[in-house]
């Protein structure tokens, strides 16, 4: 799939009123670093960042990053490393590219997605999903979007670990025990029955007779 392509614009001024005064502007203010390459700190358009990741690769989206500076341009491949957003008003403060060597190993963590209606769910029992992300290495390139497990086999008692898996052109660096999936059995409600105290009905038994001679 071809990669999205960002343009970012290296800024001279760091610092919170003039990370402010981008944003008014609709910028949004990031940097740029990498084993290979010293920390740049850049300024981007905001509706270009969002078009660049919504993108059908999913969070690990590798993106193609034209650093300019004048007419000078440098293109770089880098993963957003870090997304900082506004609660309240839902702008992006900031962000953090970080560059990626193709030929390279890298780390990442991949949303597990659950497919099918497990068997022990006819029978009543409930689908819990323990684990949502596996970590993983692999080259960029060979980065999935997410890890699809089918589940539909389990039975009431059964689980998925991470162990019972594999991801293709990838190595799982999650621990291998870790449940990702289990079917547990339908919860049964308790119901409690007041038992009569012998001693006790025998003495309010007695008073009420008192009560009456009286």
């Amino acid at each position: 799939m071809q990669r999205p392509i960002l343009t970012a614009e290296i800024r001279e001024g760091v610092g919170k009123e003039k990370a402010k005064k981008l944003r008014a502007k609709g910028l949004v203010p990031g940097i740029f670093y990498g084993p290979r390459s010293q920390t740049i700190p850049l300024v981007i358009e905001s509706k270009e960042l969002l078009k660049a990741l919504q993108t059908e690769a999913g969070e690990n989206v590798l993106i193609d990053l034209e650093l300019r500076k004048g007419d000078q341009i440098d293109r770089k491949v880098v993963m957003l490393k870090d997304i900082q957003i506004d609660p309240l008003q839902r702008i992006t403060l900031h962000t953090d590219f970080y560059e990626v060597a193709m030929d390279e190993m890298v780390t990442v963590e991949i949303p597990v997605h659950l497919i099918g209606k497990p068997e022990g769910t006819k029978m009543g029992g409930i689908l819990e999903q323990v684990r949502r992300v596996i970590q993983i290495q692999c080259l960029p390139g060979d980065i999935p979007k997410s890890i699809d497990i089918d589940v539909s086999p389990l039975k009431i008692g059964d689980s998925i670990h991470v162990q019972d898996i594999q991801v293709e052109k990838a190595k799982i660096i999650s621990e291998t025990n870790f449940t990702i999936a289990t079917v547990v059995p339908p919860v049964v409600e308790e119901k409690v029955v007041e038992a009569v105290v012998p001693e006790a009905a025998e003495g309010a038994e007695a008073k009420e007779k008192e009560e009456e001679k009286e």
